[in-house]
Parts: structure tokens; sequence; C-alpha cells
């Protein structure tokens, strides 16, 4: 019997990834399940522990680099409307991991509800900007979580509550593989007041970053102290190409995918940046782009 027997219907084979990515690269997915509720979620997780299947989590493809030759695994997407669902209870919020978080941030925004207008710019899931602590010069997502749904990869569930809940720059103490839902305690505000911030914040980001273009956003973590921009930039690499890929001219943290670039072009461009940053002043570059 094949692992997916009765799970025809959510699993498709060799699925090309690269439209689910922000760099729009990569090769496919041996299996891409798409679960319909947490139970679904729950028996498929079971059943690839149970047959050594690799799983990967795919949120909104943000932050992602997927190699040419793609992924030998199960890649899990919680896009059905079942990991979507906001409910909101005065200044508590429960979000499906799957909300998309730019979406999310205008509808509190409108709402009335202060403490994520910080994510505005920022694109991604709350499952993944969670698990990774996404933020910037204006606050981080962890500063607003009070309690996180989880599933281990056995198929259970558990809660974290906030004072079980570590976040650190652009990571979080969250090992379980899949993050369910959230509980945000968010601060009333009056929603034009609101509204103005979240423009303001997305105008910065704007003006700063190059987001019209194919990229997973900042490719390094900053190191202590330090800007990996700067670090990257000093290094005389603003501009560098290697294939289709090129280190934005308009932020160096940010590789961006040109027409004909595959990941293995990013790829050696971020081992060019490290190598260089290295050479110069002895730091050891941090990978934040996840690569599959």
């Amino acid at each position: 019997m094949i692992w997916y027997t009765n799970f025809e219907n959510i699993v498709r084979l060799d699925e090309p990834l690269a439209p689910r990515t922000w760099f729009h690269l990569g090769g496919p997915a041996r299996y891409f399940v798409e679960p319909r509720s947490h139970e679904e979620l729950a028996e498929v997780v079971k059943r690839l522990h149970e047959n050594n299947i690799p799983m990967y989590v795919l949120g909104g493809g943000a932050n992602l680099l997927v190699r040419d030759q793609g992924v030998d695994g199960a890649v899990i997407s919680l896009a059905h409307p079942a990991f979507k669902q906001v409910v909101i209870d005065d200044r508590m919020v429960r979000v499906g991991a799957g909300k998309d978080v730019l979406k999310l941030v205008l509808e509190l925004a409108k709402t009335g509800l202060a403490g994520l207008e910080c994510q505005a710019g920022i694109p991604g899931t709350v499952g993944g900007e969670i698990r990774m602590n996404a933020g910037g010069a204006f606050g981080d997502i962890g500063s607003s979580v009070a309690e996180v749904t989880v599933m281990d990869s056995f198929g259970k569930i558990f809660t974290r509550q906030r004072d079980d809940l570590v976040f650190a720059y652009r990571r979080s103490n969250i090992n379980a593989k899949f993050i369910l839902d959230a509980l945000f305690e968010l601060t009333p505000e009056n929603p034009d007041r609101l509204g103005q911030r979240v423009k303001e914040i997305w105008m910065y980001k704007r003006n700063t970053q190059p987001l019209k273009d194919n990229s997973a956003g900042c490719i390094f973590r900053n190191p202590d102290g330090m800007s990996a921009g700067k670090l990257i930039d000093e290094a005389g690499l603003k501009g560098s190409t290697i294939g289709g890929a090129e280190i934005s001219s308009h932020h160096a943290n940010f590789i961006i995918a040109r027409h004909g670039a595959s990941s293995a072009d990013v790829l050696a461009l971020m081992e060019l940046a490290k190598k260089t940053v290295r050479e110069k002043t002895g730091i050891e570059l941090e990978s934040e782009v996840v690569i599959w």
C-alpha cells in the first residue's frame, strides 16, 4: 500500500515549487501535500513518519531557497482555509499558521488592534514568521505572541504558553515540526492612526529594500551590533553577479534572481559574500534564508 492511499485528492507528485517561492527558483517536490484539517494533517504526518519520508513545511515561500534538484520528500502546505482562520476576542486574536501576515496586518489595523504593524512590508505566513521571529527596525512578531499551538513529527498537538516561549533575533525555541496557530495579545488603538503607521512602515521598507524584485528578503542575519548589508557593501560586492543572481545595488543584504537565474547561482553568490566578508573582516555571516 502506498503511503497516501485514501489521500490521493490532497497529494500531488513532482509538484513544481519555484512558483510557490518569492525567488521563483528551484526544482519540484517528490510529494506535495495540502491537508484540509488538523486531523488530516496529523494522519499524513503519522504515515510519512512510518515510511521514513522527510517532511518540509511550506509557508509563504518568502524566506526560502529551493535547490535546483528539488526536494526528495514531502512538502506540506498549510494553505487551505482551515489553517487561515482569524478569531478576535477583545484584544486577543487567534490566527491560523497559514494566514498571510501582510493581509493580517491590514485587517487588524482596520479593526483597531495594534502590535503587529511592525510586520508591514515583511512577507510570509504567521507560522513561518513566528518560527523565525520575523521583524525589523520597528519590532518583531514574537513580542505580541501569547500562545502557540504546535504539532510534532508524530502528529501530536501541544500548546506552548508565553512563559515557555523564547524569542530572540530571528530565532525562537519552537522546535516542533508544525505551528498550527498562534494567540496574539494586542492593544486597542484608533484605526486611522494605526492605518497611518502601517502605511509609514510599509513606505520605509519600500524605499530602503528592493521589494519588487524576486528575492527572499535579507539573506544573512546581522552579526551582533553590525549590519550584514553594510559589511557586504563595504566588501565591494554591491551589484555583483553570478549567472542570473545579483547582490542588490539597492540593499546589499538582498540577492535578486534575474531572468535565467538558478538556485545554484544564488548559492554561489551567497558563498562569495561569506568568503569575501570573512577574508576582509574575520566575520562569519550566517544565512537567514532557509535552504531546501
